[in-house]
């Protein structure tokens, strides 16, 4: 299928590995002018020119900090006016809400709640003006089935979640959807951070912990970036204008519930 966004330009955050470099590569496989931008220079760097060799064209490269003010500023210059955002920071860790303290909070809701906000407050009038925009937030499975250990990201995504269903049934209008992409497990570094946390709550070994989480998920795997990105690319494409405001699962059929 031709999804009808060559020439589109996208901004994909946290893209030098994991679930954001999936979508971005998916983009750019797709023709879309893609610009990736994560902390270390190096790793966002070879990233970009790794997919850029895949795509076939140049993949534009920014070494930032999203979650800052300074971080966004520099994103947005190196991409500026674009027609696709993917949200994305990397989660809370895991732990005991009696550990954490505000500035823990704080730091949660910057990087998982205000700054993909401040992100869409950034890009979302020029969007309408064009009449063409599409925000993917890389949320979590969480946000429908909270993760115990995971209070920090629940509560921060839930947040985004929340503001994102006003904004959306506004936006849409105009040609500019904003959806949420909830991720289960998938083979990431993020995976194995989560893992740990689990085993040390749990007393398991890090193999013990892996193998039943897999095991509890009705595809019997984890899933791959590459799968991620293909959804997220579907979402940005011109065919899902009519979707809106909604919060799409891609978690192997892990969430139990009907609805």
């Amino acid at each position: 299928m031709d999804l009808g966004i060559a020439g589109r330009r996208a901004l994909v955050c946290a893209a030098s590995k994991g679930l954001g470099r999936g979508c971005a590569e998916a983009l750019a496989c797709e023709g879309v002018d893609v610009t990736i931008c994560a902390r270390t220079r190096d790793d966002v760097a070879r990233t970009a020119d790794e997919i850029g060799a895949r795509a076939g064209h140049d993949v534009t490269w920014v070494a930032c900090d999203i979650t800052t003010p300074e971080g966004r500023e520099a994103a947005l210059r190196a991409c500026p006016q674009p027609d696709i955002l993917v949200n994305n920071a990397g989660g809370p860790p895991p732990g005991d809400f009696r550990d954490w303290d505000r500035a823990a909070w704080i730091r949660a809701l910057d990087a998982n709640m205000l700054t993909p906000i401040a992100l869409i407050k950034a890009t979302l009038d020029g969007m309408i003006e064009r009449r063409f925009g599409r925000i993917v937030n890389i949320t979590s499975s969480a946000v429908k089935a909270p993760i115990d250990i995971l209070g920090l990201s629940n509560g921060a995504r839930s947040g985004l979640t929340g503001f994102v269903a006003g904004l959306a049934r506004k936006a849409v209008r105009h040609n500019v959807t904003i959806n949420n992409l909830l991720p289960g497990s998938f083979a990431t570094d993020r995976l194995r951070t989560t893992m740990e946390g689990r085993a040390k709550a749990t007393g398991k070994s890090y193999e013990e912990a892996l193998n039943a989480a897999m095991n509890a998920t009705p595809a019997g795997r984890f899933g791959d970036a590459r799968e991620f990105g293909a959804i997220c690319a579907f979402l940005c494409s011109a065919h899902a204008g009519y979707i809106a405001g909604q919060n799409i699962l891609a978690d192997g059929g892990a969430y139990p519930g009907t609805f």
